[in-house]
């Protein structure tokens, strides 16, 4: 699915979005200048398109074969959205094997566009949504793109955060209880209307909490739509992308989420099935996928219930903040006044996995 641009959200100068109801999500001649003084291409009649599904951070493919990052209009929950902590994580991260793509520049001052934003070099491949590349549609590729998927989120796990420059990036101790306590928080900002399965969710997550083992960096949104594959055959994973959640904290948050998104033959189709190919034959079920984590990584999942339970709860309350914002007018995409029974959906899920395990 991707997003159409609206009249308003790019615009030439700051006069001309003076005279719109709404904020721009550009604005092309200080951009044009931004790019200019950073040593990057320029041109006056720079265009842009979003790319994507735009359902958080936004992302907008320049005419100039780069890729600009930008919050979405507000209102914003507190802390979300911060792309300019993507973008230091993926700074820090170019000299290592984690496959992300390259920061070109990096603006903090609103005053250029309206927010905060960076520009990162643009990889061409393929994004797996809703089917396959030809190429890769068949039982061995299949497979080997989920051996990639666990392998270059091993990669991730294995980086010493602390030699990279991250040292405060996150805390390294106390994660899960963080990850209650905000979102927690983040559910009294963006709640509609009262959901008490979200409640009972949350006790039960608290009262069951695991021990987690050591720290690492967690990508905080890990599936195979946030990945780029290269072009053809053999599958191979060329780039990770949005990594707007990640931190320091437990590793086991990103496989807990991963099978979440996970879907196997005869699972029901949900709202926010996002890869639903995974159905396909060839892919390995859940059970593989953990098991080959393991193997590659030496770490045990035997709490793998309360891991996607905690995946299941973030994703009602981030759903509940998108479709808070497209009731109140501030985005245009039809994908996120969609959720509200999608918010539902999913907190009967997680309530379900308290219940009677994944």
């Amino acid at each position: 699915m991707s997003v159409t641009l609206a009249p308003d959200d790019v615009v030439r100068t700051h006069d001309e979005a003076a005279s719109n109801a709404r904020e721009p999500l550009l604005v092309l001649e200080p951009l044009i200048a931004f790019l200019a003084a950073n040593g990057l291409d320029a041109p006056p009649d720079l265009g842009a398109s979003f790319i994507g599904d735009g359902h958080s951070n936004v992302t907008f493919a320049l005419s100039t074969d780069v890729i600009l990052r930008r919050p979405p209009r507000g209102p914003l929950p507190p802390s979300a959205h911060d792309v300019l902590r993507e973008a230091r994580l993926l700074t820090a991260l170019e000299p290592t094997v984690v496959r992300t793509p390259n920061v070109l520049a990096v603006c903090a001052e609103e005053s250029v566009i309206g927010a905060p934003f960076y520009v990162m070099e643009k990889v061409e491949g393929d994004v797996v949504t809703a089917a396959l590349p030809e190429p890769l549609d068949n039982p061995p590729e299949r497979a080997r793109i989920a051996d990639e998927l666990i392998d270059a989120l091993v990669e991730l796990h294995a980086v010493d955060w602390r030699t990279i420059g991250l040292e405060g990036f996150g805390k390294p101790s106390g994660y899960l209880e963080r990850q209650l306590r905000r979102f927690t928080g983040l559910w009294e900002h963006n709640r509609t209307r009262e959901l008490p399965q979200v409640e009972e969710v949350g006790r039960w997550l608290e009262a069951n909490l695991p021990q987690s083992p050591p720290a690492t960096i967690v990508h905080g949104d890990y599936r195979l739509g946030n990945t780029m594959l290269a072009h053809g055959a053999p599958a191979r994973v060329l780039a990770i992308f949005d990594w707007e959640m990640a931190t320091i904290g437990d590793p086991l948050a990103d496989i807990g989420y991963l099978m979440v998104h996970w879907i196997e033959a005869g699972d029901p189709v949900g709202r926010f099935s996002l890869q639903n190919v995974t159905s396909l034959p060839g892919f390995p079920s859940r059970k593989e996928m953990i098991a080959r984590y393991e193997e590659r990584s030496g770490r045990s999942m035997t709490a793998l219930d309360w891991y996607v339970t905690l995946a299941l709860w973030k994703a009602v309350v981030f759903m509940e903040g998108n479709y808070k914002r497209a009731i109140s007018g501030s985005t245009d995409d039809p994908y996120l006044k969609d959720f509200g029974e999608g918010v539902v959906e999913l907190a009967g899920r997680a309530l379900e996995v308290t219940r009677h395990g994944f």
